[in-house]
């Protein structure tokens, strides 16, 4: 591709108050204030004394223009001024500078914190009465508890401390903050984020997992899960406490055990007869001996968790066994073995990949990472935990603004609605006072945004019935 025109020093000029260059913000939004985002955030988070006696005003559009910033990619406070550029504050009204929203940031505390997490759980229910979020949802539903360590910097930044992450099957000690998110998903949808809570860096992964399980599972009761829950975790929720929150909350569990002496010796009272070659998804037979190919094997043994407590719990340990690649030439087979325990009724091959698909937490993560969480920059620790919620409102949002473009974007990951739906340009135009966008021709996924245009543009809400 060649340039075809030859350009001046002084051919490039930033004069044009009519283009925007996130059009997508506006069906975006537009499912934001159906959805009632605005009215909750207003309803439920108060500031009362803020240190700043301007620093909790109008807080609702504040915090919404934070989220819309998200939904553009943006990663700092300084990226959402691109709300305030060409024709958008033509578009939108509310519309704040960066430092004001950060001094609305740095007004929050933990109390605050747990105010913007229930309208997290209530944008959330919102969504998924105004689409499909959970499709599936009245068979199965999935909640994924998982933490993660995001790395930060400076001497002065509050809650940072040396915790472990894993990079590369390594662990590894490095300085950051450690939020705790839960999830919810079935087999036909990306998962969503139903609660989310930042933690110091070296707080242990499974603190404060339990009380998170509870809401997740009754936020997924109310979105429309009238069948089967199953809470899945990796090793560190493998606890009394996450198991006994499961089972109060009436849902099934499929969590890691940690390797000790009791499931150590469950496992070597598993018989050579029960292991079975598991198939897992995309894998294929050779063809000579008409096996898969894999070496992992599967098997279960009944196993009674936390003996001789009040949480004693007698459940299924399965258990995958795959030979260990460090010792190829071994005259025997030398085995790994990765246990988990779980009252799912499922066949046991069935319950492995069932659980190895808790895997799926990750994505959101990625998402998160590759956006909002890019970096976590105030040295408040109550900015921070906004900032983080803020990003899990915006992923929601993304989410369901997916599923109303249809097709694969309903799975789509965050950089690529905003690549495809959000950052697309426009001409604002107002003949005869009718707002008019002008968007390029020959857009790739011009059909797309355009469904999802009329999925929110012309949407009736449903009128209440009269007597």
């Amino acid at each position: 591709m060649r340039l075809f025109h030859t350009f001046a020093g002084d051919s490039a000029r930033f004069d044009d108050d009519n283009l925007v260059s996130v059009a997508g913000l506006v069906p975006v939004m537009t499912l934001a204030e159906q959805t009632g985002l605005t009215s909750m955030l207003a309803e439920k988070v108060v500031i009362a004394s803020p240190r700043i006696r301007s620093g909790s005003a109008n807080l609702a559009p504040k915090l919404a223009t934070l989220i819309a910033g998200m939904c553009a990619g943006a990663d700092c406070i300084d990226d959402i001024d691109l709300l305030r550029s060409g024709g958008m504050s033509e578009l939108f009204d509310g519309v704040y500078a960066p430092s004001t929203v950060g001094t609305l940031l740095r007004e929050f505390t933990f109390g605050h914190a747990k105010q913007l997490e229930s309208v997290l759980r209530e944008h959330l229910l919102a969504l998924a009465a105004r689409t499909d979020l959970l499709p599936g949802a009245p068979g199965r539903v999935f909640v994924d508890i998982d933490s993660l360590l995001r790395l930060v910097y400076g001497r002065q930044k509050q809650g940072a401390s040396y915790g472990h992450a894993k990079i590369a099957g390594k662990q590894v000690l490095r300085k950051g903050l450690s939020p705790l998110a839960a999830t919810l998903g079935t087999d036909l949808t990306a998962p969503v984020i139903a609660g989310m809570r930042l933690r110091a860096g070296k707080t242990g992964s499974g603190k404060g997992a339990a009380s998170m399980v509870t809401a997740a599972i009754g936020t997924a009761r109310a979105a429309g899960a009238t069948g089967t829950i199953l809470v899945r975790g990796d090793s560190a929720f493998g606890t009394r406490k996450v198991v006994r929150a499961a089972l109060r909350a009436g849902a099934q569990f499929s969590l890691v055990m940690t390797r000790n002496s009791a499931v150590n010796t469950a496992i070597g009272q598993i018989p050579d007869s029960a292991w079975i070659p598991v198939k897992y998804p995309g894998a294929v037979r050779d063809p000579d001996t008409g096996g898969w190919i894999s070496d992992a094997e599967v098997a279960e043994i009944s196993y009674t968790a936390f003996a001789s407590t009040k949480d004693e719990t007698t459940a299924r340990l399965i258990v995958r066994r795959v030979k260990d690649a460090r010792y190829p030439d071994a005259l025997f087979p030398i085995w790994r073995y990765h246990p988990f325990f779980t009252n799912s009724q499922e066949p046991v091959a069935d319950a492995d990949i069932t659980h190895r698909k808790h895997a799926v937490i990750e994505t959101v993560f990625a998402d998160l990472i590759d956006g909002p969480l890019a970096h976590i920059r105030s040295g408040k620790f109550g900015a921070n935990s906004a900032w983080v919620l803020s990003a899990a409102i915006a992923h929601n949002l993304l989410r369901a603004a997916g599923i109303l473009t249809g097709g694969k974007h309903g799975r789509a990951r965050a950089a690529t609605l905003r690549r495809k739906i959000v950052n697309i340009p426009a001409r604002l135009a107002r003949p005869q006072r009718r707002p008019i966008l002008h968007l390029p021709s020959h857009w790739p996924w011009t059909d797309a945004w355009l469904t999802l245009w009329h999925n929110t543009i012309r949407y009736t809400p449903p009128q209440p019935a009269t007597t």
